[in-house]
C-alpha cells in the first residue's frame, strides 16, 4: 500500500550561526490510506512545525517530504499550491476563516474550487455542517459565531470534498468535551473512507480515537505506539450523539 504522507529525515532549522534554532531533527513519519496518527509532545517538541512541513506550508532545511507520491521539494510554488488545494484538507490553530463568507459558503468554497454546481456545493456544506451540529448556523458569518463555533466551521471545511490528507493542529481545543468527540468520530470516519489524518493533540482521550501515536520532544521522535485499548473513545460513528 502506497503511504499518503511519507516525513523522511526531516530537520527544520531557523536563523544562522549561533542563533539557529532546531524545530525538527531528523524525524521520519509514514501516514498509509486509512490511517489516523496521532502527534503529542510538550509545548515547542516541533508538533505544529511537522504539520506545517507535512502540508507544504513551510520547507525543510534537510530531508523530504511526499504526499500522494510526489516529492514536494521538487515543486514549483504554483504545482504546489496546487497539490495543496486538491489533495490536503487544514484545520490549523488560528482557523483562517473568510470574514465575508457565511458558515456555509466557508464549507462550500473548496468544493466550488473544484468544480462542484454551487447548489451541490451549499447542500453538501449543510449537511456536514448539520453533521457537527450546526445546522441552524449555516448563514452567520466567522464574526457572529463563538470560537467553538468557528472551530467547527474550520473543520468541515477542511473535510469537505475529496481530500486525500487531512492535517488538523489542536482541532478540539475550543470545544466541550461532547463536541470534541464529534469531531473526532468524524475525522475517524474520513480515514476509514480511505483518508489519512494527522492530529496534534495534548489530550491522550482524543489521541486514543488514532491508530498510532507518534511523540515528539526537543524536535526528534522519541516513540510511537499504538493506543492503549482502555483509553480508546468509541470508534463506531454511531456510539457518539
Amino acid at each position: 500500500m502506497t503511504p499518503i504522507l511519507e516525513v523522511r529525515g526531516v530537520t527544520r532549522e531557523y536563523g544562522s550561526g549561533r542563533t539557529t534554532v532546531t524545530a525538527l531533527d531528523d524525524v521520519s513519519v509514514m501516514v498509509l490510506p486509512g490511517e489516523l496518527v496521532a502527534v503529542m509532545g510538550p509545548s515547542g517538541s516541533g508538533k505544529s512545525t511537522l504539520l506545517a512541513i507535512a502540508g507544504g506550508l513551510d520547507r525543510a532545511t534537510k530531508g523530504q517530504v511526499l504526499v500522494d507520491g510526489r516529492d514536494l521539494g521538487a515543486l514549483d510554488g504554483k504545482a504546489l499550491a496546487e497539490l495543496r488545494r486538491r489533495f490536503v484538507g487544514y484545520v490549523f490553530q488560528d482557523l483562517n476563516l473568510l470574514a465575508t463568507l457565511t458558515a456555509g459558503e466557508n464549507v462550500a468554497l473548496p468544493l466550488e474550487l473544484d468544480g462542484a454546481r454551487p447548489r451541490t456545493a451549499a447542500s453538501r456544506a449543510r449537511a456536514l455542517l448539520a453533521e457537527l451540529g450546526m445546522a441552524e448556523l449555516a448563514g452567520r458569518f466567522p464574526e457572529e459565531l463563538s470560537g467553538g463555533e468557528q472551530q467547527r466551521v474550520a473543520i468541515a471545511r477542511a473535510v469537505v470534498g475529496e481530500r486525500r490528507l487531512l492535517l488538523a493542529d489542536e482541532p478540539t481545543g475550543a470545544l466541550d468535551s461532547l463536541t470534541g468527540e464529534t469531531v473526532l468520530g468524524l475525522l475517524r470516519r474520513q480515514c476509514d473512507n480511505g483518508c489519512a489524518a494527522v492530529l496534534v493533540t495534548h489530550d491522550a482521550r482524543y489521541a486514543a480515537w488514532a491508530d498510532r501515536v507518534v511523540f515528539l520532544r526537543d524536535g526528534r521522535l522519541v516513540d510511537q505506539t499504538a493506543p492503549a485499548d482502555d483509553l480508546h473513545g468509541p470508534r463506531d460513528p454511531e456510539a457518539v450523539t
